[in-house]
């Protein structure tokens, strides 16, 4: 099995028991334009986009986002969302890069729920 196919199946799994809790995950906005690619490969990821939120990057987030991305001396804008919201909404985080994400909120000061896949 290869890693992605495995991520996936991780991912669905922890998707579907999401759904059972009554949680609809939120995708942010630069976050799926980071993954979406378009055609017929982007199948499963738009199946799974379906049972989800997307949060819009307005111009008052993205000032915030901005601002979190200096204390944090993080470039990587779509990480920096991802933390900013989660810390807002006080939401858990399911990534691929725990380390990146644990060092942004450190900076924000919060420890945050980090789910690894």
């Amino acid at each position: 099995m290869i890693a992605a196919d495995r991520d996936s199946r991780q991912l669905w799994a922890l998707h579907a028991g999401y759904w059972r809790e009554g949680v609809v995950p939120l995708v942010p906005a630069p976050v799926l334009a980071q993954a979406w690619r378009g055609g017929a490969r982007q199948a499963r990821l738009a199946r799974l986009l379906r049972m989800c939120d997307v949060e819009p990057m307005s111009e008052d987030l993205a000032r915030s986002v901005g601002v979190l991305a200096g204390k944090a001396g993080h470039d990587d804008i779509v990480d920096v969302t991802v933390v900013e919201g989660a810390i807002r909404r006080g939401d858990a985080v399911v990534t691929s890069d725990e380390a990146h994400i644990a060092e942004i909120a450190a900076h924000a000061g919060t420890v945050l729920w980090i789910e690894s896949i």
